[in-house]
């Protein structure tokens, strides 16, 4: 045991020995963001020198620059770490206990983080869904016509997907007849592109779509005969990119300016008001469990449990009962 090891030191290691090859590209490259900044705050922090004060002082310091949403993830990546040197022995008492996380206001800038049931329907009657395509080089090297990004974002409004998930979809993903899509694998889009796994076991799901978007998948599916081939991928894909397409069809549209992100939050928040179930939606969404998908949409359960209560007045009310009379005990 090496008593005298740096916490970046440490901290490298154990990604290399625990994350590597057993998480995604994507939450890996996360990791590797926090040994990057670990090492800007704390270069000659030993990890046998690690205490509560100072493991403070490593989040008060990263919170100057960060919101307090993106320090509680970089704190959870640390504490895992700090929880095996403890079972190792590097660390005596748990320096992460009862740490107080800080972070700076969130930016008053922050898009909405999804639209109303008619915002929505205003936002779908502004798509241009014609096929004015550009044609463009598939896997095989054979040439097709890659789908407007307006139908992306139809596919995410109905569906709920995540970003790399829909860019993921091939033409064998989508059953017309079942009125399914199934999602298997997503679009490494980050990373340069090419077909990789998807966030977890429960993202590998079945989803069913209604006959509308089916009919209009239908005229799109024609132009795909290439079933290896993402239907949405045009070379290089950038989040940002996307993002500034749906900022243009928002503001011809005349709704606030969301994420596309945010598009996949609106379709479970129709859902939610619609008095789908939890559960029903955590699985539509590819969520691990329910607790996610209470904790991102609580708001909206919330608002939902004041509009119930209010029924279960009125429906209580509505028994009647005011003229009983109670006969006493004698």
């Amino acid at each position: 045991m090496n008593k005298n090891i740096l916490f970046w030191e440490y901290f490298k290691e154990w990604v290399a020995l625990y994350k590597e090859g057993a998480i995604r590209q994507v939450t890996l490259g996360k990791y590797h963001l926090t040994l990057k900044r670990l090492t800007e705050i704390a270069p000659i922090l030993k990890l046998k020198d690690l205490d509560k004060r100072t493991y403070q002082g490593l989040i008060n310091e990263y919170a100057k620059t960060h919101e307090r949403a993106t320090t509680m993830d970089w704190h959870h990546h640390l504490k895992s770490c700090i929880l095996d040197a403890m079972d190792e022995g590097y660390i005596k008492v748990d320096p992460t206990r009862k740490v107080i996380i800080k972070g700076k206001p969130p930016s008053t800038t922050k898009k909405p983080k999804f639209l109303s049931h008619q915002e929505l329907q205003t936002l779908l009657g502004a798509l241009d869904l014609r096929f004015n395509y550009e044609p463009v080089k598939s896997l095989n090297g054979k040439e097709y016509i890659a789908a407007h990004w307006d139908w992306l974002l139809l596919v995410i409004a109905k569906t709920g997907l995540r970003f790399a998930e829909v860019l993921g979809l091939t033409s064998d993903d989508i059953d017309l007849e079942n009125r399914i899509i199934r999602v298997n694998k997503t679009w490494n889009y980050k990373g340069g592109g090419g077909f990789t796994e998807t966030k977890n076991k429960s993202s590998v799901r079945t989803i069913l779509i209604d006959d509308g978007l089916a009919s209009q998948l239908s005229k799109l599916m024609s132009t795909f005969p290439d079933p290896s081939t993402p239907i949405f991928v045009r070379g290089r894909v950038f989040n940002s990119i996307v993002n500034l397409h749906l900022q243009t069809v928002c503001e011809r549209a005349g709704v606030p300016i969301i994420s596309v992100h945010s598009l996949r939050h609106t379709h479970a928040s129709v859902l939610l008001h619609a008095g789908v179930s939890i559960a029903s939606i955590a699985k539509r969404l590819g969520h691990a469990n329910t607790t996610t998908t209470q904790e991102v949409y609580l708001h909206i359960i919330k608002e939902l449990e004041v509009k119930d209560n209010t029924k279960i007045v009125e429906a209580i009310t509505a028994l009647g009962g005011d003229d009983i009379h109670v006969r006493q005990a004698i």
